[in-house]
């Protein structure tokens, strides 16, 4: 992938992300989500990994951002109007976002770049992406699987009980 194309890429889903974060109207947000996976989306295809680039375009920005919006509208959520936007603990939360950075920044240094394991190009050619991606989800990553789809459930759980909520 081209250098400049990797880092308007890198560069825009870094912003996108941060205004998604930052905006005020939920509506708004998930539409920079959206921008924010097709930019990833292209990212993937750039990497040579198509399968999860179809994944990120169908199942993420066509599906789960889709349920996200039906249930911003479902939750008749009013816009917040005045006040302050940033609650009085923000530097806690600047305080532990920079030491996360610091811990990445740490631990890549760590991690050796370009160790594959047993999967080399050579290998991905022989067999397909999704085979490769399967059998490893679905072998060595199992658990952790299982484990996000619980999170979901319960997720779509709490998000049916606030809908169902009758206001007082």
């Amino acid at each position: 992938m081209n250098p400049i194309v990797f880092g308007y890429l890198a560069a825009a889903i870094l912003l996108l992300s941060l205004l998604a974060v930052t905006n005020k109207n939920p509506v708004h947000a998930i539409l920079l989500v959206i921008v924010m996976f097709f930019h990833m989306a292209v990212m993937y295809i750039g990497l040579g990994a198509e399968f999860l680039a179809a994944v990120q375009v169908i199942v993420y920005a066509g599906a789960i951002l889709v349920l996200f919006l039906f249930v911003v509208f479902v939750l008749n959520i009013r816009e917040e109007t005045g006040g302050e936007r940033f609650s009085s603990v923000w530097p806690f939360g600047l305080s532990i976002a920079t030491g996360l950075l610091l811990l990445a920044v740490i631990l890549s240094g760590k991690v050796r770049l370009g160790a594959m394991g047993p999967y080399t190009p050579q290998v991905i050619a022989a067999e397909t992406h999704t085979k490769i991606l399967g059998r490893v989800l679905y072998t060595d990553y199992i658990l952790p699987f299982e484990i996000s789809s619980l999170i979901l459930l319960v997720a779509v759980v709490g998000a049916i009980t606030l809908a169902g909520r009758e206001d007082r």
